[in-house]
């Protein structure tokens, strides 16, 4: 059978986009459907992932900046730099990144079909453009890649203006001066920490009874100290009760209430506030009643680990399919489901996932933390070395920060890095590639490491660790002795 496409691809945003370089490295004939009129890329470039890092990256400079040259005036950041200066470096990186993609697509040669695409049967899309002109293409694969969307608050209502949410906060006229973020998850305290460096006094109010739980204990405890030095105010186990706008005062009131104190409402006065909750898969209205695909409990679509779905010759990737929806991730499953596709099932994902929170400081991690490998039963040694005592942190005047190596004791193989500070989401992969070949913290060890430089962190950490499994009273000179095979 003859068809128009090898593979039609519902959404340009990461997982997409990567399926699509892929496939035309096969020679396949490649179609993306694309509903945002102007741009490709979804979420990813365009109001998500690269705006707030362009955001991130922003505000990081300003309060570097401040930090090392103050104010012969004590004015604040807020007060010296102008949002729309923030928002134009935002908007410069955009276009450039939007750029950089189209050129990747034309060079590629992959059509594009700017509209809504539904799934009419298992080798039909119908596209409707935003004039209401429909065209069915036929493929003999399809991607679904719709990524997920932000889940609207019950209580009160996102109206761009003093109730926004992670699209219109990026479209602020002014750094406000006081900011209620609502919300508990990374994108939240991403924000938290973006709006504190520019003077912002944040209140984070996260509806769970701790904030990013997943994080190893003792980068949480660092986490938690810089929270304390900056001008943010983390209240958790919060139930919002209302968000008013307060004429006489000129200014929006949050009231919540906390499980320590159900029965106390507290009140904060706010120029703005940011909503960020959870989010939801976008499998609706795209026809998957046609193809009778199988969902997960979450509402994703399921999966199995070449990313095909319950139908042969469909396939799903990115957030689409829930857990762990991370732009890095999804790259990754995209790739990997158009090698599937085309008869190359030997490509898998490995199950060691890293995470970049870009927060200010940095946050990454990748392994096991050290509480989940005691409750394991895995006797593990940890290592540890502190931002204060590298010399590229003194020279960058960046003290915050953390690098911890979880390792087995008795053979000193690295099964966790967590890191907090400066360049933590570049720092994770020297531990991921040891990790990748089953390494040792050996390597910190024997190999020379750029000085001055953060990575000289592993160095650190890995002789920290090998003193405490010296003075827990395993043989030092032992564990050092190379095998055979080494």
């Amino acid at each position: 059978m003859s068809f128009d496409y090898d593979v039609i691809i519902l959404g340009s945003g990461p997982a997409g986009f990567s399926c699509a370089m892929q496939s035309s490295k096969f020679d396949k004939r490649v179609l993306i459907v694309e509903a945002d009129e102007e741009h490709l890329g979804g979420t990813w470039i365009n109001s998500g992932t690269v705006p707030s890092k362009a955001l991130r990256e922003a505000a990081k400079s300003i309060q570097k900046f401040h930090n090392q040259f103050g104010d012969e005036r004590g004015r604040k950041p807020y007060e010296r730099f102008k949002m729309n200066d923030l928002l134009q470096y935002k908007q410069n990186i955009l276009e450039g990144k939007n750029q950089k993609v189209k050129n990747d697509i034309i060079k590629n040669e992959i059509d594009t079909a700017r509209g809504w695409g539904k799934i009419l049967d298992e080798h039909t899309v119908e596209v409707t453009d935003h004039l209401n002109n429909v065209k069915s293409y036929s493929t003999k694969n399809i991607l679904i890649s719709t990524g997920s969307s932000f889940v609207e608050p019950e209580l009160f209502s996102i109206n761009d203006s003093n109730i926004l949410d992670y699209q219109s906060v990026l479209k602020l006229t002014h750094i406000p001066r006081r900011l209620v973020i609502v919300g508990s998850g990374i994108i939240s305290y991403e924000f938290a920490t973006i709006f504190s460096a520019l003077g912002t006094r944040v209140t984070l109010l996260a509806d769970t009874e701790e904030i990013l739980p997943f994080l190893d204990d003792e980068i949480k405890q660092e986490m938690l100290r810089v929270l304390k030095e900056s001008t943010i105010q983390l209240y958790n186990d919060v139930q919002v009760q209302h968000v008013t706008h307060n004429k006489l005062r000129t200014c929006t009131e949050v009231g919540f209430k906390t499980e320590i104190e159900p029965d106390r409402l507290q009140v904060v006065e706010t120029e703005h506030v940011l909503y960020v909750g959870s989010t939801t898969p976008n499998t609706s209205k795209i026809g998957l009643e046609n193809i009778n695909l199988s969902l997960t409990d979450n509402g994703g679509i399921d999966v199995n680990s070449h990313f095909r779905t319950s139908v042969d010759n469909i396939y799903a990737a990115g957030d689409v399919v829930g857990f762990p929806a991370q732009a890095s991730v999804s790259f990754v499953q995209g790739r990997i489901a158009a090698t599937s596709m085309f008869n190359d099932e030997s490509t898998q994902m490995s199950e060691s996932i890293p995470f970049g929170i870009y927060s200010i400081p940095e946050i990454s991690a990748i392994g096991m933390t050290e509480k989940d490998a005691i409750h394991q039963g895995i006797d593990v040694t940890v290592g540890r070395a502190y931002y204060n005592n590298l010399t590229q942190a003194d020279i960058n005047n960046e003290r915050d920060g953390l690098l911890k190596l979880v390792f087995k004791s008795d053979d000193l193989k690295l099964i966790g890095v967590h890191v907090i500070g400066e360049q933590a989401a570049d720092l994770v992969h020297l531990g991921q590639c040891v990790m990748a070949q089953n390494g040792t913290i050996r390597y910190f060890m024997e190999h020379v490491l750029n000085y001055p430089s953060y990575t000289e962190a592993y160095r650190i950490a890995a002789f920290n660790g090998l003193n405490r499994v010296y003075k827990a009273g395993i043989k030092y000179k032992k564990i050092l002795e190379r095998s055979d095979q080494n």
